[in-house]
């Protein structure tokens, strides 16, 4: 299984854009068929897609460094056939380019901004469906549930995706998935062999949406061993003009990392209320810590949705963490508003780890076009840092 997950990921050279660029405009000028009647059909009728995404960012971590200051242009350009009695192919390059580079790791000395400039196969994927159940093998993007655990990272300009087979059947209310991870390829654009098993049951119940999960990740090289089980309830509920949101979960883990083994829990707990387009949520999310010597870990996540748009919780620390954070959303005159407060502590002792302040505009002027403004502002506790982070950036989709 991992040789062939492994073959069909790596079967277009990294610089594939020269093939791909000239069959993709000479698509684009093709009607597409959501049913294509020969196999030379869905190569040509299929469907093109481009993205492209310029941000600025300013990261001041009020350390010995360079506060950065990085201008990018994440370019991502695809195609995927149209359907052939249930196959479909899809191949999707990615660029990053540097317009302004004052940041690390473009020039040593800067304040990290973790957009390196580089190309790569973002997805190479065939996928198969048939009534309820599909295959989807290659390069690919996974995400399950709120991407807490396995996720894409779709926030950076190179986002992370996997080399691996997933198997889904979806009737009804019920939703399961299987898939097996031969490489992780992060956003740094590095690539880790790994040997990875993620199990996800989701079932959806007249309140809320119930999943089940075990995530059992292996790295081929140390051997290390990282196994995950847990469930998460998530719903609303109408009450006259107001909607009740709660989310709960619950998850355990162990570690095996060369001759020590470690254990610790996880546990999330929120509930909120929305009126109209405003909505108010308060919630403690807690990384749990074996008696201060590990601490809850999520590698394969969506890091930055959670504890801080600052990122200065990618890693819970071996004491662990506790998030106790209150969410304010809303919409007002087409523009998408978000302000959030974190507070964070220690889940083992009673380390003060210090405070956060989110605050997000966006517009999205069509299917298209979004613009969009991004500040956060950590202020350190007992230990570490106060660090502010700047985001402007303007995105066209096709």
């Amino acid at each position: 299984m991992k040789q062939a997950i492994h073959t069909f990921a790596a079967v277009l050279p990294v610089n594939a854009a020269a093939v791909l660029v000239p069959a993709l405009l000479l698509a684009s000028a093709l009607p597409a068929a959501s049913q294509a009647g020969t196999l030379s059909d869905s190569l040509l009728q299929g469907k093109p897609s481009a993205q492209l995404r310029l941000r600025y960012e300013n990261n001041d971590s009020n350390t010995n460094n360079k506060t950065a200051s990085a201008l990018t242009l994440a370019s991502r350009l695809g195609y995927q056939t149209a359907d052939y009695h249930g196959l479909t192919l899809l191949a999707e390059v990615e660029d990053v380019r540097a317009l302004i580079d004052d940041y690390r790791p473009q020039k040593p000395g800067y304040d990290v901004v973790a957009d390196p400039v580089n190309s790569e196969i973002n997805r190479l994927q065939l996928h198969y469906r048939y009534q309820a159940v599909s295959a989807t093998i290659g390069r690919q993007r996974l995400i399950f549930d709120n991407a807490r655990f396995v996720g894409n990272v779709g926030w950076r300009q190179n986002e992370q995706t996997f080399d691996a087979l997933r198997l889904n059947y979806k009737k009804d209310q019920l939703d399961l998935s299987y898939a097996f991870i031969d490489q992780v390829n992060d956003i740094l654009f590095n690539a880790s062999d790994v040997s990875s098993h993620i199990i996800h049951l989701g079932y959806q119940t007249a309140i809320g949406k119930l999943s089940l999960y075990g995530y059992l990740l292996e790295d081929d090289d140390s051997h290390n061993r990282l196994d995950t089980f847990g469930g998460r309830f998530s719903g609303q509920q109408t009450a006259g003009q107001l909607k009740l949101l709660y989310n709960a979960e619950l998850a355990s883990q162990n570690a095996e990392a060369g001759n020590n083994d470690f254990s610790a829990g996880y546990a999330l707990l929120e509930a909120g209320v929305q009126l109209s387009a405003v909505q108010l949520l308060l919630g403690n999310e807690i990384l749990g810590s074996d008696d201060g010597q590990y601490g809850f870990s999520t590698p394969l996540a969506t890091k930055h949705a959670f504890n801080g748009w600052a990122d200065q919780f990618l890693a819970s620390g071996s004491q662990g963490l506790s998030d106790r954070y209150l969410k304010l959303s809303g919409r007002f005159a087409g523009n998408k508003l978000l302000a959030h407060y974190h507070d964070y502590q220690a889940d083992e002792g009673n380390e003060d780890r210090g405070h956060e302040v989110n605050l997000l505009l966006s517009r999205q002027f069509s299917k298209q076009f979004s613009l969009g403004v991004k500040f956060a502002d950590y202020q350190a506790g007992d230990t570490g840092n106060d660090s502010q982070k700047l985001w402007l950036w303007g995105q066209a989709k096709f």
